[in-house]
């Protein structure tokens, strides 16, 4: 059985799924928002803090789409996320499938909000920051479903 936080990160990251970035109900008004690696590394705070981190990293993007692989809850506190990442960089052209985009969403929640976000941009990075094996055997994992 999923527990509250999963239940609310799947909703988020549906959301994302679909293109829907606008969408705040679920952080808190104080989030902690940071982008670890990739072209637009940095850390906000607040809602308007992360519109702006994300208008950061979608503006290098086209076309940009992510799509979930697998949810770890890690703790009573963090669920981590594993995406894949398509698009084009907007400069370069290059298609992101092409590059195996693999990425990871950190959520640390309290009290039915986020308040925490972290996207590494690489999801080795994620990992070792986090101290997981790739196979997540010390987490609840979840695919999909």
């Amino acid at each position: 059985m999923a527990s509250a936080n999963l239940d609310l990160v799947r909703s988020v990251c549906t959301a994302w799924e679909r293109g829907d970035y606008g969408s705040v109900e679920w952080a808190d008004p104080e989030i902690e928002y940071v982008h670890v690696g990739g072209p637009a590394p940095g850390s906000w705070k607040g809602v308007s803090g992360m519109a702006e981190g994300w208008r950061d990293i979608l503006s290098v993007m086209t076309d940009h789409r992510v799509t979930v692989d697998e949810y770890r809850e890690l703790d009573g506190d963090r669920v981590l996320v594993l995406f894949h990442l398509s698009g084009r960089g907007r400069t370069s052209g290059l298609d992101l499938g092409q590059v195996q985009a693999k990425v990871a969403s950190l959520f640390h929640i309290r009290g039915a909000h986020v308040t925490g976000l972290v996207n590494y941009l690489d999801r080795d990075r994620a990992f070792a920051d986090l101290g997981l094996s790739r196979d997540g055997d010390a987490s609840r994992r979840s695919r999909r479903d």
